[in-house]
């Protein structure tokens, strides 16, 4: 590709989409052609203050664009990204990447056939706190995560697995390397027709476990990531962006916030994107790694659903 701005469009310009939408228009080596959404009032007033175009159909996009973020429901994924990777037009997929693993796997195999990079929107993993610990963790023995946020109504056609604990299981998969041997799951719907909130436990083969709590009714927002290996503890607050760090130095522990520099996550991975399209190199967070994270999701959601003995 050339070293012009790679033309990007935005399908879904609703909370998160019109967030892409703004990141691109300022992006210096992007341009943001057009934003589309069913809702014309809507996606007309983020067309006029990014001074783009405003269209209703994603096919009006083939040929204006070379690359698209795709941030409409989660159960619109495959209906709306597959016409466009099967047009060659490389997508950014919001998290998580389908549904099911039959709509993961067609997203997956359109992508490869096409040659077009297909990344999906686990942002975490851009997080300057996330990169900062990531270089301190080399064997997690205890993974503890909680994830609680005000009740969102949107993205409420999946679950709260689904929907919130997915970025932690991305997460959790990318430091230990592995699918859990062992899962122990609980949840309750209390304000939507699934799981507003859900606790589970992950065993690994390698001795690590980790407890995620996640829920969207909560009164504050926390992002917290804490992380016990033999030689220190890691504690990482990815919505202030900052890690701290416990180790034990004769008799006493020492503790010690990591120097960090705060980024916007967004930024950081909308960028990455566009670095993979140029480059046609895999992305940080490729569909095969959104798959792994969608098919742990799913085998807690399966959990939470088994009849408990009593």
């Amino acid at each position: 590709m050339s070293t012009h701005p790679i033309r990007v469009g935005v399908v879904g310009v609703g909370h998160v989409g019109s967030l892409h939408a703004q990141v691109y228009a300022k992006l210096p080596n992007a341009r943001l052609v057009a934003v589309c959404d069913l809702n014309q009032a809507r996606a007309k007033g983020v067309a006029a203050h990014l001074r783009c175009l405003a269209v209703r159909e994603a096919a009006e996009l083939l040929g204006a664009v070379d690359a698209v973020s795709v941030a409409v429901p989660t159960s619109a994924h495959d209906a709306v990204a597959a016409p466009l990777l099967e047009a060659g037009i490389h997508v950014l997929i919001e998290k998580p990447i389908a549904t099911n693993l039959t709509q993961a796997d067609h997203l997956l195999a359109l992508a490869r056939r096409r040659r077009v990079i297909l990344q999906v929107g686990h942002i975490e993993r851009f997080n300057t706190a996330i990169q900062t610990a990531k270089a301190y963790l080399t064997h997690p023995r205890f993974i503890e995560a909680h994830r609680l946020s005000p009740y969102p109504f949107r993205g409420l056609d999946v679950s709260v697995v689904l929907d919130v604990m997915i970025h932690d299981l991305d997460l959790i998969l990318a430091l230990v390397g592995s699918q859990p041997i062992r899962i122990e799951a609980v949840g309750v719907a209390v304000l939507s027709p699934s799981e507003d909130i859900a606790n589970v436990r992950l065993t690994f083969a390698s001795g690590c476990v980790a407890n995620l709590t996640a829920s969207r009714i909560s009164d504050e927002t926390i992002r917290r990531l804490r992380v016990f290996q033999e030689d220190c503890y890691l504690s990482v607050d990815t919505h202030h962006q900052v890690v701290e760090m416990a180790r034990k130095v004769g008799r006493t522990i020492h503790r010690q916030a990591l120097p960090i520099s705060p980024r916007p996550p967004l930024d950081e991975e909308l960028a990455s994107f566009l670095k993979a399209v140029r480059t046609n190199r895999r992305p940080v967070v490729s569909g095969e790694e959104a798959r792994e994270a969608l098919a742990l999701a799913l085998r807690i959601e399966h959990a939470i659903h088994l009849p408990r003995r009593r």
